[in-house]
Formats: structure tokens, sequence, C-alpha cells
């Protein structure tokens, strides 16, 4: 009788600790963390930009997710090419001071500011030649 209630006491505790883990896994996949040196990489300007940017896309792997979140360094000499937007998306620098060209018009950027572009519109951007460019970049996938 001893051993037979240990048993059950036993698979008790196995059951309520596999149901604590699946409820933890629950939880933590109502959420994503993610940080720069984990999603960082080296590409070329995007849209024809060249140069040397430093990517950052984050959550690019969640599944269901309708809004691209990104973070760009744009080193001296890259740019974003210019190019035609299909959704709005928003530029908001972070650090650092550039050139914005819209809809064939330029004129400077700086941190703290934040650039809506409308589908239909033009766009491009750069930094200055005396330092990066630190812009996130958000708009709704399709």
């Amino acid at each position: 009788m001893k051993k037979k209630f240990i048993l059950i006491a036993i698979a008790f505790i196995a059951t309520i600790a596999c149901l604590n883990a699946k409820a933890q896994s629950i939880d933590t996949a109502k959420y994503i963390l993610q940080n720069d040196i984990n999603v960082a990489k080296e590409e070329p300007g995007t849209h024809a930009g060249g140069g040397k940017t430093i990517g950052f896309n984050f959550f690019g792997e969640a599944k269901n997710l309708k809004t691209a979140f990104r973070k760009r360094i744009l080193k001296p000499g890259s740019s974003i090419g210019y190019h035609l937007q299909k959704e709005d998306e928003i530029y908001y620098v972070i650090s650092g001071n550039g050139k914005m060209q819209m809809n064939g018009k330029t004129f400077p950027v700086k941190t703290g500011d934040a650039i809506l572009t409308r589908p239909g519109s033009a766009h491009g951007i750069a930094p200055n030649p005396n330092n990066d460019l630190v812009i996130l970049i958000v708009y709704e996938k399709k």
C-alpha cells in the first residue's frame, strides 16, 4: 500500500511538473525578446543604396507578425536607395544626421526626427559623411 501511494505521489508530482513546464512555454511564446547582438547583420544599403550598413531585422522569424520592425546603421558612404513606396513606412532617426530625398526634394534629418512615407511616394536616405545614421524602420508586411 505504501509503495502504491509513493508511485501515485510521484506520478502526481510529475504531472504537475509537466503542466507547469507547458504553462511556462505557453507564457514565453506570448513574447519574444531580442537584442541587437543576436540579429545584427552587415549588409549593403537596401534598394541598391550600396555602401556598408548593419541591419537588424527584429522578429523576422515571428509567425503571423504583420509589422516589420527594423533598425539600420548607415555608415558614411552608404544609403537606402531611392525607391517607390508601396505601403506606409515610418523612419525614426535614433542618432546621427543625414539627408532624405523625398519625391525629388532633399532635406536634412537628425536625431529625433520621424518621417512617415506614404504609398506612392519615392524616397531614399543617407548619412552625412562625418557620422553613422542610426534609424528605426517600421512598416506593415504584405
